[in-house]
């Protein structure tokens, strides 16, 4: 058997010994100090569980907030398509280039002012092709085109032979070939640009 020599001298000869020893003088019980730490801790497990639970809570909230408010502002009664920070709209009816333009203005947009070939290109995508009004016009001096914000328009988004001239044709189309002009009081379906 092995023997376990301790400080004293004394020698325990088995481990049965020892278990007698240990059963003789059993650890101490708990003082008042250690129960208050346990207290303590399982205040803090109590605690730790509740702030989880709240911050799940908060989570899914916000989830649920943002998922509403997005559904809101993409969908609503029209629905917005969202292109480099910008949210587009189609309408699904006919008007002149002024009412097409007010319509866009009650839903805190603009017709469409078309800055780049790939905007341009992706005007045409999501129009299928069809002929829209969009935010260019020449009413305040023939012949000198301009966005509805001021601003001049850039070479190559016009159509082939396009603008043709005619006096009476100030509002200008997205068609199939590019840009093109036509009398503003005709009624064709437009396009609205909203920045966000």
């Amino acid at each position: 058997m092995h023997e376990i020599e301790l400080k004293y001298g004394k020698q325990i000869n088995s481990n049965a010994d020892r278990d007698a020893r240990i059963e003789r003088d059993p650890p101490p019980p708990y003082t008042g100090s250690d129960s208050v730490r346990i207290r303590k801790y399982r205040v803090a497990v109590v605690c730790l569980v509740l702030l989880c639970v709240l911050l799940l809570t908060a989570v899914i909230v916000l989830c649920v907030h943002i998922h509403t408010k997005n559904r809101n502002l993409y969908e609503g009664k029209d629905e917005w398509i969202y292109y480099q920070s910008s949210l587009y709209l189609i309408s699904s009816e006919r008007r002149s280039w002024d009412e097409s333009r007010r319509h866009c203005k009650q839903n805190g947009a603009d017709l469409v002012i078309i800055n780049n070939i790939e905007e341009q290109n992706f005007v045409k995508k999501i129009s299928h092709g069809a002929d829209l009004w969009t935010g260019l016009t020449d009413r305040d001096v023939e012949g000198t085109w301009k966005w509805v914000d001021g601003s001049t328009p850039t070479s190559g988004f016009w159509a082939a032979v396009e603008p043709n001239g005619s006096e009476d044709e100030d509002c200008a189309l997205s068609e199939k070939g590019g840009l093109a002009d036509y009398p503003c009081h005709d009624a064709f379906n437009w396009i609205c640009e909203k920045n966000i």
